[in-house]
């Protein structure tokens, strides 16, 4: 076995991503591998394999000291192990780190990829969370967007979900797809709202280099959404969903109150967290980390031990992650907090900076918090953090 990464930092989380996909949607970018229609993880002995290493990579790291308090498997889509897979990989994270007794442990799901048992089985060894990846309720922008699920699929899946009684059900929407219309979007927030999840995300249509809509559009042009419309998708969705009793405690996301997601809480509040599986990033020690992309380089690099190569994010970066990250919560970010870690002139000097959208009414100080306003604020999030960037780096 090989020697165990040196982990000092108390992180008390863990990301677990799972590569695999029945096809790949033409917005993701994600590193993930396509499996075809086999239903479940057992029927494949590529993911068993994967399994096999991802516990290895678990088994060689390191414990902080603290049991995990939030578990998340993402993806690609996890709803394609089995009951087996998913337990032995929470039985190694509970042996080699620990699992707070009332940990999160939070689990993507695909409709059309799960039936009653195994969704019952994934409850029964730990789950207690699940995020569906809805996307659309239009049979047409599920087909333009790539999705492997039907309209009926999404239905089922909620049902589903609901006689299983998973106590937090997270529903994912994307926004600005192509050819999508105001009035789609209002369908979907409206049918979101009637399925009854616990928890909405509604993600903004990004188009990447490399992938199918990198290659067939380009932003801003025809059929995509312009940018009036999709800044009017922002604004309907904060609207539908606070008036349907959703806090908007987030850019993206929304939750019933005391349903938050505390696992990306973390992540927000720039805390500590491990990282297990290809592709996958952690931040330890200070360290900001991602494993290989590529499923043979990721094999080889557990293989040869796991070890986490590189520097120490300098204060700097801290610093503009920590405003990066932290301001894209309703809440914001404490400036006694800032204070503490940072100086008080570093604090005077981020003030200065951001004295213009103050003025503005796009920043805001709440208390002794920074945040920004909503919606405004949150719309033009990327324009204040760029020019903090450029001025603060």
């Amino acid at each position: 076995m090989s020697q165990k990464v040196n982990i000092s930092d108390i992180a008390s989380s863990a990301y677990v991503h799972i590569p695999f996909c029945r096809r790949r949607c033409f917005y993701c970018d994600f590193p993930v591998s396509v499996v075809g229609d086999r239903l479940r993880g057992e029927t494949s002995g590529t993911i068993s394999q994967y399994v096999e290493v991802l516990c290895q990579e678990i088994a060689m790291t390191a414990a902080s000291g603290e049991p995990l308090k939030t578990i998340f498997f993402g993806g690609g889509t996890p709803s394609l192990l089995s009951i087996e897979q998913l337990q032995r990989i929470l039985a190694t994270l509970e042996k080699h780190l620990g699992i707070f007794a009332g940990a999160e442990i939070s689990m993507e799901v695909d409709p059309g990829t799960f039936d009653l048992a195994h969704l019952s089985g994934y409850r029964s060894v730990g789950v207690n969370r699940v995020s569906l990846g809805v996307q659309a309720f239009q049979q047409e922008l599920l087909q333009l967007a790539g999705r492997s699920h039907s309209v009926v699929d999404i239905l089922t899946s909620v049902d589903l979900i609901h006689q299983v009684e998973i106590a937090e059900f997270s529903l994912d929407l994307i926004s600005g797809l192509p050819h999508q219309s105001l009035e789609q979007w209002q369908d979907s927030l409206k049918q979101a709202v009637t399925v009854m999840p616990t928890h909405i995300s509604i993600y903004d249509l990004t188009i990447e280099a490399g992938t199918a809509f990198g290659r067939y559009y380009k932003p801003g042009d025809q059929p995509l959404p312009t940018d009036e419309t999709t800044v009017k998708m922002y604004e309907t969705a904060q609207q539908v969903l606070t008036s349907a009793g959703y806090e908007h405690y987030e850019i993206s996301n929304y939750a019933r109150p005391g349903h938050q997601c505390q696992h990306n809480r973390v992540y927000w509040e720039n805390r500590p967290y491990y990282a297990f599986g290809m592709g996958a990033a952690s931040y330890i020690e200070g360290k900001r980390f991602t494993r290989p992309r590529k499923t043979q380089e990721y094999y080889q690099w557990v293989k040869a031990g796991g070890v986490i190569d590189c520097e120490v994010t300098p204060p700097k970066e801290v610093l503009l992650e920590t405003l990066m990250l932290g301001l894209r919560l309703a809440e914001g970010v404490s400036l006694a907090m800032l204070t503490q870690k940072f100086g008080e002139e570093k604090v005077k000097e981020i003030h200065q900076c951001l004295q213009p959208y103050l003025d503005q009414g796009w920043v805001e100080v709440v208390g002794e918090r920074l945040c920004l306003s909503d919606p405004q604020g949150f719309l033009f999030s990327n324009v204040v953090l760029a020019d903090l960037f450029e001025k603060l780096g």
